[in-house]
């Protein structure tokens, strides 16, 4: 009997733990008349958290506490996006604009539009949008004719576009992903690729076998990942958690220097439930925990030994991180090296959090 009353009182106490990790968004969503929008689409971005609005537009959502973008989407509306937080305390009244096409839209479709753009350039889309780690090659775009492809000649630069959101599998990690696509595009000049799109996860079922493998992979993706250092880095854990962060004095020929302590007040600092990042230039990000996959360092012509994870961000005004990951102005923070080669594949949701 007592160690019954001591099992419950302790899911009591961990139940009393998640409740104050808790927040609530609350809203409403109506058009520009002031109307309604039932089962309007409300969810925050790269989380499996979302619900649809009712009769009257409202909504509410539980979050874990953290930073999140939330998005608001309707059928032939603009989509709406905004940034919450556990520190967001009103109500949101969301008014959603009538989407209407550009003249820029209308004049980049109407004249360079490819009818063979899936059979031409679906396998270059797939490596350069899911990517080319292990993981990929067992992850699947369940409606890759949603896909509209679009060559510049004159800019020598390929777009690509969606007629409905993608529905990939990723069979690697248990994941069903929704993934509203703005636009994805290469520069050949540069052989740059950028791409822009709201992702929603949803969890898969499995068997109890698939599920451990799945929970395996889960941490393998986290383990390094640019998730896993905002933690550290807003934790104070980043020798802990395997990570070196590096000054970089010079890109050609490459220099840099071990920042030995990363949470200086010169840069580092804390401001109710936000870490403060106030630095400009280059960092190298080193993980030792796990070396690079081998297709990463064939890709690269990087010397086999390489026993590291390396990546470089470059900062242009600084930085905000949250509890749970969550940075912004993720504009302002740009990947180089292992994190840009790791695509939608290894993506893991902000409210995973490893065993």
């Amino acid at each position: 009997m007592q160690k019954f009353l001591l099992s419950v009182l302790l899911v009591i106490s961990m139940q009393i733990v998640f409740a104050q990790n808790d927040f609530y968004i609350k809203g409403r969503v109506t058009d520009t008349a002031g109307q309604p929008l039932a089962k309007a689409s409300v969810f925050c971005q790269n989380t499996t958290l979302g619900t649809i609005t009712d009769n009257d537009g409202a909504f509410q959502l539980r979050l874990p506490k953290g930073g999140y973008d939330l998005i608001v989407s309707f059928m032939g509306y603009e989509t709406f996006q905004t940034q919450v937080s556990n520190s967001t305390a009103e109500e949101l009244n969301v008014m959603l604009l009538p989407k209407e096409k550009t003249l820029e839209d209308v004049v980049f479709v109407g004249s360079t539009e490819l009818a063979d753009g899936l059979e031409k350039y679906g396998e270059f889309f797939n490596e350069n949008f899911i990517g080319t780690t292990d993981n990929a090659a067992l992850c699947q775009i369940e409606n890759p004719q949603a896909l509209k492809f679009f060559f510049n000649k004159k800019k020598n630069r390929l777009k690509v576009t969606q007629r409905e959101d993608l529905v990939i599998i990723n069979q690697a990690l248990g994941y069903k992903i929704h993934y509203k696509l703005d636009s994805l595009t290469y520069e050949y000049n540069t052989k740059t690729c950028t791409y822009t799109g709201f992702p929603f996860f949803e969890l898969m079922n499995g068997t109890p076998e698939e599920e451990r493998e799945w929970k395996a992979k889960r941490l393998k993706a986290y383990n390094g990942s640019r998730m896993h250092f905002m933690r550290a880095w807003y934790d104070h854990t980043i020798k802990e958690e395997g990570f070196e962060i590096e000054k970089v004095m010079s890109l050609d020929p490459f220099t840099s220097e071990t920042i030995a302590h990363p949470y200086d007040s010169s840069f580092y600092s804390i401001d109710s439930s936000e870490v403060s990042i106030d630095y400009n230039g280059y960092l190298r990000i080193k993980y030792h925990k796990e070396m690079p996959e081998k297709a990463y360092i064939e890709f690269y012509k990087l010397p086999p030994h390489l026993r590291a994870q390396l990546t470089v961000i470059t900062i242009n005004e600084g930085f905000n991180i949250l509890s749970n990951g969550y940075f912004y102005d993720q504009n302002d923070v740009i990947n180089n090296g292992y994190w840009s080669w790791e695509k939608l594949a290894e993506l893991l949701p902000y409210d995973y959090m490893p065993e």
